[in-house]
């Protein structure tokens, strides 16, 4: 069984309506949910003091706790005649309270709803009615809209550069989302209030993101990298290439007698850290031959593997 409600709200019997009010709205924001997420301990403290609130915050039901025909928990459990326990005595249109003189002083509230005294509290967020018998927020008070969840493909451009994505909740509803440099595969980002509808706000949304593969960068770890297809030519006498980036085309140098695999750095274009600090990306060069037959070149190759023949083997 639950304590003595006026224990519960720390209120002698003979407490007014006001400090009883005075005592609930205390306890009340002290332990909210919403001013103590995560602390379960603070939540259930609030849900009893809301609970002793909801049984001596209440004309009637005071009368009848007083009179003892209700207990703890605000359970009928039969009355006692006439008398009343705790030598508290009923009077007419409301109960007795002792007046610490020997006598009896009546005590009339006015009406407390707790629902309204936690709506004053926290801007409209009171429920009405006994802990936990409404849905949403914490024991049924907070009356919160609920947090909804949906997921986005992204490009790998995206997550690197930032920038911004619309998205359609099956509510029918539209949102912008702006998308962090460096965003990450999985990463949540919380929208405060672009939730579902509530009495006292909406929820939030939660946006899980998902980096898409790229047709040409790609993850290495940490780092990013490429394939950047050169000329014969290219690799042979060296020159000027254009490479893409996720910033946009650049132009590189190839140095004489680059191969295949050879790995050129291409400074602050690679993956962004959650601070928008950008790495590198290494572009790989891959050698390529003309699509269509070449007779010259051809005849190039049959004469130097005629007089320099070498192996493509990698040396131990």
């Amino acid at each position: 069984m639950a304590r003595d409600p006026y224990q519960e709200l720390g209120v002698p019997r003979t407490a007014t309506s006001d400090e009883i009010r005075k005592a609930f709205r205390k306890l009340a924001k002290e332990n909210h949910p919403d001013t103590n997420p995560g602390n379960n301990a603070a939540e259930e403290r609030f849900k009893k003091v809301s609970a002793a609130f909801d049984i001596v915050g209440d004309v009637d039901k005071r009368k009848k706790f007083d009179a003892g025909m209700l207990d703890n928990d605000g359970r009928e459990a039969g009355g006692f005649g006439g008398g009343a326990p705790w030598g508290a005595g009923p009077g007419p249109g409301g109960f007795g309270q002792r007046d610490g003189r020997g006598g009896f002083r009546t005590e009339t509230f006015e009406g407390a709803d707790l629902g309204d005294i936690l709506g004053e509290m926290f801007g409209g967020a009171g429920g009405k009615g006994r802990p936990g018998g409404m849905g949403g927020g914490f024991g049924g008070f907070s009356q919160r809209g609920a947090d909804t969840r949906a997921k986005l493909d992204i490009d790998l451009v995206d997550a690197i550069r930032g920038g911004k994505r619309r998205i359609a909740f099956s509510d029918g509803r539209t949102i912008d989302v702006t998308i962090p440099k460096g965003a990450q595969d999985g990463q949540t980002l919380r929208l405060k209030g672009q939730g579902a509808p509530g009495r006292s706000g909406p929820g939030d949304a939660f946006i899980e993101i998902a980096v898409q593969p790229h047709a040409i960068f790609k993850r290495e770890g940490d780092t990013l990298v490429m394939d950047l297809p050169v000329t014969f030519y290219d690799a042979v006498l060296g020159g000027k290439v254009e490479a893409p980036t996720p910033d946009g085309p650049v132009n590189i140098t190839v140095p004489k007698g680059a191969n295949t695999g050879a790995r050129l750095r291409l400074k602050g274009r690679g993956l962004s850290d959650s601070r928008g600090h950008r790495g590198d990306l290494f572009a790989r060069l891959v050698v390529t031959l003309p699509e269509a037959p070449d007779p010259a070149l051809e005849a190039f190759a049959e004469e130097q593997r005629a007089k320099r023949p070498y192996s493509p083997k990698r040396r131990a």
